[in-house]
């Protein structure tokens, strides 16, 4: 039984999808579980990476942008395909559509540039994550966010993108809860850890990546963000329940007016532990690690994307605090955000407007997965695709 899609945005290394497929192999995962994803682009060898899943012998489908467009027309929503930008990390919300459509149970996002630890079962301690009932640490500070990079912060100091400016410097407090309702797995990360621009500049270093590196030593545990604190969500390692897409959609980012990016899976996080909050359930962090192999880069070509939303980044999460407080399903506390950003005025922050837009997008996407539910799933037996 195929339960579980695999989703790769990438457009540099998809053979790092056959790391991942030997690992679950060493580690007796079956991989007839898995049906894999690739979001990419025209310019990239699409056919190459149909080659590769072939040889792989894994079930998977890739997909351009006239592919996501021919997805679309096929459904009958055609009016939708602008809640994908191209040529951005927020494709990765299409995956998220792909599954809504299909029968899968679970998500998987990976990004390209990373590789698995051989030593986690990758594939199967994601699944006992969000299937953990027990007492695990959870954490809190005083600021209401949660670094997850704390366990041994005296040491290295390092924040991770998207992590607000304003809430460093945090006392941190942990305390063991009993835990039952896990609908979000995020892995963690060594080798290049996950930061932004303006903290990659403070390490020193001018290629995109960081000259303070993490290891396994520097995560001792497993844990949780306690409830109404915040915690910065990355894509790159995440495994997720079916039922939580109604509000982790992959936010607009890089083709807008105003020049924000960046920033697509944090506020995403940020909206999904709102809703898990509303809703009792929790994110689990920690392993399965992955080794985060970032390419050089010029660190202010990365500061020149995140600029824009820098300051956005810093109050999203105070906008939507305690939004959605009554309702009682993933769509309808992120309605009540999307009703907050689309209407609010934002006048007072630097391209405070495209909050508006967010909120907009927000909608849209509910809208969206309303009628994807409702459409004829009936597709050609031949998926229609562009040469």
């Amino acid at each position: 039984m195929t339960d579980i899609c695999v989703i790769v945005p990438t457009v540099r290394e998809p053979e790092c999808v056959r790391a991942y497929v030997e690992n679950a192999r060493a580690h007796g995962f079956d991989t007839d579980r898995l049906q894999f994803l690739l979001v990419t682009e025209e310019f990239c060898d699409v056919e190459g990476m149909e080659a590769m899943l072939d040889e792989l012998g894994v079930d998977g489908e890739v997909f351009d942008g006239p592919r996501r467009e021919s997805w679309f027309e096929s459904r009958g929503l055609s009016e939708y395909a602008d809640l994908i930008p191209a040529a951005s990390h927020a494709e990765t919300s299409f995956g998220l559509l792909y599954l809504w459509a299909g029968d899968y149970e679970y998500g998987f996002l990976i990004d390209d540039d990373t590789l698995p630890h051989e030593e986690y079962d990758f594939f199967g301690r994601h699944l006992r994550n969000l299937a953990f009932e027990g007492e695990i640490e959870a954490v809190a500070s005083d600021e209401q966010w949660v670094n997850v990079l704390y366990q041994n912060a005296d040491e290295h100091g390092l924040y991770p993108r998207g992590y607000p400016y304003s809430a460093m410097d945090e006392t941190v407090e942990t305390e063991p809860v009993a835990v039952d309702d896990v609908v979000a797995s995020q892995g963690l990360w060594t080798n290049v850890p996950d930061l932004d621009a303006v903290r990659i500049l403070m390490d020193g270093d001018l290629q995109g990546q960081a000259q303070t590196r993490t290891s396994a030593a520097d995560f001792e545990g497993d844990f949780v963000a306690a409830r109404g604190n915040y915690l910065t969500v990355c894509s790159m390692n995440l495994a997720f329940r079916r039922e939580v897409i109604p509000a982790f959609y992959q936010l607009p980012m890089d083709d807008n007016e105003w020049d924000v990016g960046r920033f697509d899976d944090i506020w995403s996080g940020v909206f999904l532990k709102r809703a898990c909050d509303v809703l009792g359930k929790r994110i689990y962090n920690g392993a399965p690690l992955c080794e985060h192999n970032k390419a050089p880069r010029s660190t202010f070509s990365d500061l020149h994307n995140e600029v824009a939303g820098l300051e956005l980044n810093e109050h999203v999460w105070e906008e939507i605090h305690g939004v959605g407080a009554d309702a009682d399903s993933y769509a309808g506390v992120f309605e009540a955000m999307g009703e907050e950003l689309a209407e609010g005025d934002f006048e007072a922050y630097q391209n405070g407007a495209f909050l508006n837009l967010v909120g907009e997008t927000m909608l849209e996407w509910l809208d969206c997965l309303e009628e994807l539910e409702t459409a004829d799933r009936a597709v050609p037996e031949a998926e229609v695709t562009a040469d």
